[in-house]
């Protein structure tokens, strides 16, 4: 789409007023949510106010309602909650209290909101909106304000932001809150999961979500829970036996443990209640397990933000200003949300109508449509939990004859197991012969290759780093044994799950199909690299583990340096020659500056850094974050950028540095690496089976044009296949990156909100779209 870029230096903020509040109940991220839209007002100069307390603030007005500056949101970027605090309110819901709300406006010269809530909090505002022309004319008649003021602020600009752990709105597919509260959860499974394991325990866990299923869902999905109940999707009639058979079975296979997820609203298709502790007791009465119920509560809602949450607070906070900045009488309110990876604005009162159309669907026991209404990606989370949680009787499955290899390829990446985990899983409910291959190329050359079965994988989605083994060779040199090691284990489909050197291996036995006849079979690969740098791809699996590694340190290294006062921090990060890391990582730390090798800089772009800390070091923000992506220039290196600060901050500050090296690989996969890694592995499994069939001719497969060696990338909005020749194009094989990034737009983001000077590119935003509605017969998609 060749556009001309747009940017927002034509829009000015001059003269108007912003009012941020945060409202319902909480939800990690909101911080971020209130510093994007402080800094972003700031930047385009508007004046920018804080209404404390929520709608009960507005109404009380007084110092609730305060002008704000730059400094006023420093350091809550890491920080959970909500610091300008929220507040159920009545007296909002009544003519009288939304007549002093206008009131207090008016006299600020307020007259664009940004509401950052639940649906209850969203709707209010809209309310507000329709009746604010007619409020001020009451406040006129009753001589509060005079008739210049009822002209000059005529119509009130709502734009809202959804800040709701539980995910139930619809028309977003995440809302600022849901990623920090799966940590949580998680967090909680992982440590649960060892002590169950001792004992042989059964777990009940309760999980939040009192009309939505979307947490206990994806926590179901991320830790392999043996079942789940959530309100969207009632167990069918006779679940109780279904279910202790299930568990039994499970035992009987050497497991120890065994998870259950509650939902809080969960429900029987009769609609009624089924609590932890009935679930507990059956499990008791029936089986006689060892039982546990854990509610996690308010915990959910507790804890730093997840990087994901912080940038995509970020985003939503600097979009939801340049949306009030556009905003005209005619515009209706709208909301910031997320899909797929595209920033979009569509109208508030659709989406809350579909979301109470959720409710109703449920009412009304229309558990189908209910699921439906959710959205693509709640219902691809519940077929793939489906999918991979209940192994059905060999007798059902069905029989292929085709034997399918998974290997990892590059270096290790946390999430890679769960790709692994998924594959195995669909490939045998396909009907498939798994095979594993041990490291890599390498390993398969050696003949490292034996068959994995679905008790194999069990336990494999919390596991970090790469079960199989991964090493960096590529097949080049090994093509004859490789050949040879296919034909004698009779491979007819191969899935790779790795990095660039995954890509890289693709493209030269695709090269050799000329020569090896073995290798003329399905090929398909997942990407999987902390590095996030393969083409085909916005995300790559372990990116948000290494993401959130990197933010959690440089947390604590903010920490340190508030304590000592006066000090910059470098920090070199992984990445290769991409500058994900570095980027992201910036927004998602708060840093002053990230250098990275996609965006040259020179001599003079590091003094005029060094510059703008010497100015902070004058405010009340007296410590500096430099976050340096390891290859970012062959000569200004992590030891040159330190050295050069250090001399040119004497005596305003001093400098540490910091190199993260291989903890940014390990650790326990993120909730979101998990889900990502799951779902996208099973999308590739079932390409694989079609080309299979398509391909299977005379007794044999054989596959030897372009579309069936296909990279699965998420791009934009969509899980896309993409024939690896024709990524050749958009590669920079030199340097390991893809040509074109798409975060490489979220770069200025990063530098108005360390006050920066720079041009920022809104083409791709200002449209209103609206909530897209899946017609009734409409098939939902398998994946």
């Amino acid at each position: 789409m060749d556009h001309q870029p747009k940017f927002f230096e034509n829009l000015s903020g001059a003269g108007k007023a912003i009012g941020v509040l945060t409202s319902g109940g909480d939800a990690q991220g909101m911080n971020a949510a209130v510093r994007a839209v402080v800094r972003m007002g700031i930047y385009v100069k508007a004046k920018v106010y804080f209404v404390y307390e929520g709608y009960q603030g507005m109404v009380d007005g007084g110092d609730n309602i305060v002008e704000v500056s730059w400094e006023s949101v420093s350091s809550i970027l890491q920080v959970g909650g909500t610091v300008i605090g929220s507040a159920r309110c009545k007296s909002f819901r009544t003519h009288e209290g939304r007549l002093q709300a206008a009131y207090n406006l008016v006299q600020r010269g307020i007259t664009n909101l940004c509401v950052i809530g639940g649906d209850g909090s969203l709707t209010g505002a809209n309310l507000f909106r329709e009746e604010w022309s007619g409020l001020l004319e009451e406040l006129a008649a009753n001589g509060k304000i005079d008739a210049e003021a009822v002209k000059k602020y005529a119509y009130l600009n709502i734009v809202g932001m959804v800040g709701s752990i539980d995910n139930d709105f619809c028309g977003t597919d995440m809302t600022i809150g849901t990623d920090s509260a799966l940590h949580r959860i998680i967090e909680v499974v992982d440590a649960i999961m060892t002590t169950a394991q001792s004992h042989q325990r059964t777990f009940v866990l309760e999980v939040m979500g009192r009309h939505c299923g979307y947490l206990a869902l994806v926590s179901a999905l991320a830790c392999g829970a043996d079942w789940v109940f959530i309100p969207e999707y009632p167990p069918e009639e006779g679940w109780e036996d279904t279910m202790c058979v299930k568990l039994s079975e499970n035992r009987a296979r050497k497991k120890r443990l065994n998870i259950i997820i509650v939902a809080e609203g969960a429900i029987d298709c009769h609609n009624k209640p089924i609590t932890s502790e009935k679930v507990k007791d059956l499990v008791v009465q029936r089986l006689g397990f060892d039982t546990r119920v854990t509610i996690l509560g308010h915990v959910q809602r507790g804890g730093t933000p997840s990087a994901f949450d912080r940038i995509l607070a970020s985003r939503m906070g600097v979009e939801a200003v340049l949306a009030l900045l556009e905003g005209t009488p005619a515009t209706p309110a709208c909301v910031v949300s997320l899909s797929g990876n595209q920033a979009v604005r569509l109208p508030l009162m659709e989406c809350v109508q579909m979301t109470q159309e959720v409710q109703k669907a449920m009412d009304e026991g229309r558990f189908l449509e209910a699921v439906r209404l959710r959205g693509k990606s709640f219902e691809n989370n519940l077929n793939t939990y489906k999918l991979l949680s209940h192994k059905k009787p060999d007798a059902e499955l069905p029989k292929t004859n085709f034997n399918v290899a998974v290997l990892n390829v590059g270096a290790p990446a946390a999430g890679m197991n769960a790709a692994v985990r998924a594959a195995v899983r669909v490939g045998i409910t396909e009907g498939h012969k798994m095979f594993a291959v041990i490291d890599g190329f390498e390993g398969f050359a050696r003949g490292k290759i034996k068959e994995i079965n679905w008790g194999d994988v069990g336990g494999w989605t919390g596991q970090g780093g790469s079960i199989l083994g991964t090493k960096r060779t590529l097949p080049a040199k090994y093509l004859e044994k490789i050949a040879e090691q296919m034909r004698t284990n009779n491979i007819n489909a191969l899935m790779v799950i790795g990095g660039f050197e995954a890509y890289l291996g693709l493209l030269e036995l695709s090269a050799a199909r000329e020569k090896y006849d073995e290798f003329c079979v399905p090929m398909v690969m997942v990407p999987a690299t902390v590095s996030n740098n393969v083409p085909g791809s916005d995300f790559s699996i372990g990116a948000d583990t290494a993401l959130n590694t990197i933010t959690d340190t440089c947390d604590r290294i903010k920490q340190s340096a508030s304590g000592t006062k006066r000090r910059v921090f470098i920090i070199e990060t992984m990445g290769g020659y991409c500058g994900y890391l570095a980027n992201m990582g910036a927004l998602a730390a708060g840093a002053d500056a990230a250098y990275i090798f996609e965006e040259q800089f020179d001599i003079r772009e590091l003094q005029a850094n060094v510059e703008h800390l010497t100015e902070k070091m004058k405010t009340s923000i007296q410590r500096g974050l430099v976050l340096r992506n390891e290859n970012c220039n062959e000569n200004y290196t992590t030891d040159f950028i330190y050295q050069l600060y250090s001399e040119e901050g004497k005596g305003v500050f001093d400098c540490r540095k910091n190199v993260l090296g291989h903890m940014q690989q390990g650790g326990a996969p993120s909730p979101f690496d998990r889900n990502f890694g799951t779902k996208i592995s099973a999308k590739a499994m079932q390409w694989i089976s079609t080309k299979l069939k398509e391909t299977y001719r005379k007794g044999k497969v054989f596959a030897n044009t372009d579309d069936s060696v296909c990279l699965l990338g998420m791009r934009r909005r969509n899980l896309v296949f993409q024939p690896v020749a024709e990524l050749k194009t958009e590669t920079d094989f030199v340097h390991r990156i893809p040509k074109e990034q798409w975060w490489l737009k979220l770069r200025p983001l990063m530098k108005i909100l360390a006050k920066y000077k720079t041009s920022y590119d809104v083409s791709d935003s200002g449209q209103l779209e609206h909530v897209a509605m899946l017609p009734k017969e409409a098939v939902p998609a398998p994946i």
